[in-house]
C-alpha cells in the first residue's frame, strides 16, 4: 500500500477506524480465528486441543494463561532453529529483545511480519487522529532514535531490540515519508554503534535543518530529555562544526563521519544565529522552540515511568505541545493515542480491535489475590475469570492478557490499566502500572505509580531551593529486621541537610497505602531511607543497559531495582553520597 502513495489519507484512516471500533466484539471474535487459522498447526496450539475450533469460549477453555516463563522454552527452541512450527504457522525470522531494565535481563520475544503489519496500523491511525489536530507540513522530524546491531541466535535468527527491530525494517521509513514524519538524520546516524556519537550527530543534523523541523519525538521521553540535557553540555562545540564545517573529532567512526560531511557545510550565520538563541535564554526554558521555530509538537511515549521527566521536558518545550505516543510492548502493542490534545498525564489509549485479542483480568475483585514470594509476585488460583475487550467496565482496573499474531497465546502483560471510557464499543484505556514492580515487606503494597506520586510531593521541598529530581529509583532493605523501603535519588545540585531531612519524612508520610501505614506505626517496617547518590549515577546505570545490548531509544530507568538485578543495585549503593533516615512515624 504504501509504495503507491505519497501522504496518507488521513480521513480514510479515521473512517476506517470509526466503523472497525463500532463493531469491536465482532472484529475481535474475527482476528481470533485468524490468528488461530494462520498458526493452529503450531505445535503449540496442537498440543491444546482445539481441534480447529477458533471461537473465543473453546480458546478459552482449551488454552492456559502464560508469562513469559511459560513460552520461555518454546521460544528458546525458535531461537535455536527448530525447522517444525513451534508457536506460529509461519516461520519466525526475528527475536525481539525487550529493554531488560524490569527484570534486570532482556526477554527474547519473537518477531514477525504480521507485528510489524500492526507496529504500522498503530502508528498509521495516532497519525492521522494527531495530524487532524496538530497538522504538519511536507518538513522534517528530529528523532532521537538508536537502533543496536542485529545479532544472531544460535539458530541464525536475526535478533535486536524491538525498536531495532522496527526502525531497521525498510517499511519504517517508508511509513515516515508517508506521515510526512522523515528523521532529519541519516541511516548511518541511526544505526551508529556508539549511542553517544549519534545522539551528537542527531542534535547536529537538527540544526542544520533548523526551519524544517516539524516535530520532536523519541520512543521514550527520557531520551528527549536527555538529549536536551546533552545539548546544554555540547552547544558551543556544535556551534564550532557549523560555522567551520567540519565535524568534531569526537566522532571517530568512518560510516558517521562520511554521512554527516554530505549534510555538513561551513555556516558562520547559522552558527551565529544559535550562539545568539542559547545565549538568551534563562534557564534553557524554552530550548526547543528556540533552535525549531517551526516545530508543532514533542512526541514520545510520556506515561507510565515516563511521566517524572515531563516537568523536565516541559521546561525545555515551553508552550510546544507535548503528545504521547502509543501503548505496546515489545511483546506486542494495545492501542493508539486518539485524543493528541489531551496532557500526557490524561493521555488514554483505544485497543485496535484487530491488532490482537485481548482479555482483562478484573483487579477490584482480587485486592488480596497476590502474594510477594522471594520478590516474586505469586498469582493464585483465586483471581476473577478473565472478561472480553467489549465487557470490561469504566473506572475498573485490569492486566492486560494479548493474544498476538506474533505466537503469544493468552499472555499476561503484566501491565495494570484502568478503563475511562469508550471511544464506540473500544475501551480507552490510561496505563496505571507494572503489576511486578512493587515495593513489597509484608503486608503493605506500593506500586510504581504510588513511588513517582510519593518522589513529586518530596521533590516540591527541594524546588524550592531550585534544584530538581533528575532522576530516582528503590528498593527494598531486608538484611536486617525490619526490612525497610530506600529511595535513591540524584539530584541536580547542592541541598541542605535539613532540606534533604524533610525530602526523606515526606517520602516516608507520602506512602499512604494502609499496610504500610499501620507496619510503620507498629514498626513493622523500619524508616525509610533516602540515598542522595552522585551526579552521573544514573548515566551509568543507561550505560550498562547499552553495554549488555540495550539501546537508548528503549530505555527505562529501572524504579524498583530487585533481588535479580544485583549489578545495578551495586551501581546505586557504590555512588551514594548522603543518606538519610526518616524520623516521621
Amino acid at each position: 500500500m504504501l509504495e503507491k502513495m505519497e501522504i496518507l489519507d488521513v480521513e480514510k484512516l479515521i473512517g476506517d477506524f470509526e466503523v472497525m471500533t463500532k463493531d469491536a466484539e465482532n472484529v475481535q471474535r474475527e482476528t481470533l480465528k485468524m490468528i488461530l487459522e494462520e498458526n493452529g498447526c503450531a505445535e503449540y496450539l496442537q498440543n491444546m486441543g482445539l481441534n480447529g475450533r477458533t471461537d473465543p469460549e473453546s480458546f478459552k477453555a482449551c488454552v492456559p494463561l502464560v508469562t513469559h516463563k511459560d513460552l520461555e522454552p518454546y521460544i528458546q527452541r525458535v531461537a535455536d532453529g527448530a525447522f517444525s512450527p513451534i508457536l506460529t504457522g509461519k516461520p519466525i525470522t526475528t527475536i525481539s529483545l525487550s529493554s531488560g531494565t524490569t527484570q534486570g535481563k532482556p526477554k527474547f520475544v519473537p518477531f514477525n511480519n504480521e507485528l510489524m503489519e500492526t507496529t504500522l496500523q498503530i502508528y498509521h491511525t495516532s497519525f492521522a487522529f494527531r495530524n487532524r489536530e496538530f497538522p504538519i507540513e511536507n518538513g522534517k522530524a528530529l528523532q532521537f532514535i538508536y537502533s543496536s546491531k542485529h545479532s544472531k541466535t544460535k539458530g541464525g535468527l536475526f535478533a535486536g531490540t524491538a525498536t531495532t527491530n522496527v526502525f531497521r525494517n525498510p517499511q519504517f521509513k517508508k511509513a515516515m515519508t508517508a506521515m510526512q514524519s522523515e528523521c532529519c538524520s541519516p541511516d548511518e546516524v541511526i544505526v551508529g554503534p556508539d549511542f553517544h556519537q549519534s545522539l551528537y550527530c542527531h542534535l547536529l543534523c537538527g540544526l542544520i535543518f533548523h526551519e524544517e523541523i516539524q516535530l520532536v519525538s523519541s520512543t521514550f521521553a527520557h531520551s528527549i530529555v536527555l538529549a536536551f540535557r546533552t545539548f546544554e553540555q555540547v552547544w558551543e562545540e556544535l556551534c564550532d562544526d557549523i560555522r567551520e564545517g567540519v565535524l568534531t573529532s569526537r566522532i571517530t567512526f568512518p560510516s558517521v563521519r562520511s554521512a554527516m560531511a554530505k549534510l555538513l557545510k561551513p555556516n558562520p550565520e547559522l552558527a551565529d544565529l544559535i550562539e545568539k538563541k542559547c545565549s538568551r535564554l534563562s534557564n534553557w526554558y524554552g530550548l526547543i522552540p528556540e533552535l525549531f521555530p517551526n516545530v508543532k509538537y514533542i512526541y514520545g511515549i510520556m506515561t507510565g515511568s515516563m511521566e517524572p521527566y515531563l516537568k523536565k521536558l516541559r521546561h525545555y518545550a515551553a508552550d510546544v505541545p507535548l503528545i504521547s505516543a502509543d501503548y505496546g510492548s515489545s511483546e506486542g502493542w494495545i492501542g493508539a493515542n486518539i485524543n493528541p490534545s489531551l496532557p500526557p498525564e490524561s493521555t488514554t489509549y483505544a485497543v485496535l480491535p484487530n491488532i490482537g485479542y485481548f482479555e482483562f483480568i478484573p483487579l477490584k475483585e482480587n485486592v488480596e489475590g497476590h502474594m510477594q514470594e522471594n520478590g516474586n509476585v505469586s498469582f493464585l488460583s483465586t483471581e476473577p475469570k478473565p472478561v472480553g475487550l467489549t465487557e470490561v467496565k469504566v473506572g475498573e482496573e485490569y492486566e492486560v492478557i494479548i493474544t498476538s499474531f506474533a505466537g503469544l497465546y493468552r499472555y499476561r502483560l503484566g501491565d495494570v490499566v484502568k478503563v475511562m471510557g469508550f471511544h464506540n464499543s473500544t475501551p480507552e484505556l490510561k496505563f496505571v502500572c507494572r503489576r511486578n514492580l512493587m515495593l513489597t515487606i509484608n503486608i503493605d503494597k506500593n506500586t510504581e505509580k504510588d513511588l513517582q506520586l510519593a518522589v513529586e510531593e518530596a521533590a516540591k521541598l527541594i524546588a524550592e531551593e531550585k534544584r530538581e529530581v533528575i532522576d530516582f529509583s528503590s528498593n527494598v532493605d531486608v538484611s536486617a529486621d525490619p526490612g525497610h523501603y530506600v529511595i535513591f535519588w540524584e539530584i541536580s545540585g547542592e541541598v541542605s541537610d535539613e532540606v534533604l531531612k524533610e525530602c526523606c519524612n515526606c517520602l516516608d508520610r507520602s506512602f499512604v497505602d494502609a499496610g504500610y501505614v499501620s507496619s510503620r506505626k507498629v514498626k513493622a517496617i523500619g524508616p525509610l531511607e533516602l540515598r542522595v547518590v552522585w551526579k552521573g549515577t544514573f548515566h551509568k546505570i543507561l550505560d550498562h543497559y547499552l553495554r549488555l545490548g540495550a539501546v537508548v531509544s528503549q530505555f527505562k530507568t529501572p524504579r524498583y531495582v530487585g533481588p535479580t538485578n544485583n549489578e545495578v543495585l551495586q551501581i546505586l549503593c557504590d555512588n551514594v553520597a548522603k543518606n538519610y533516615f526518616s524520623t516521621a512515624f
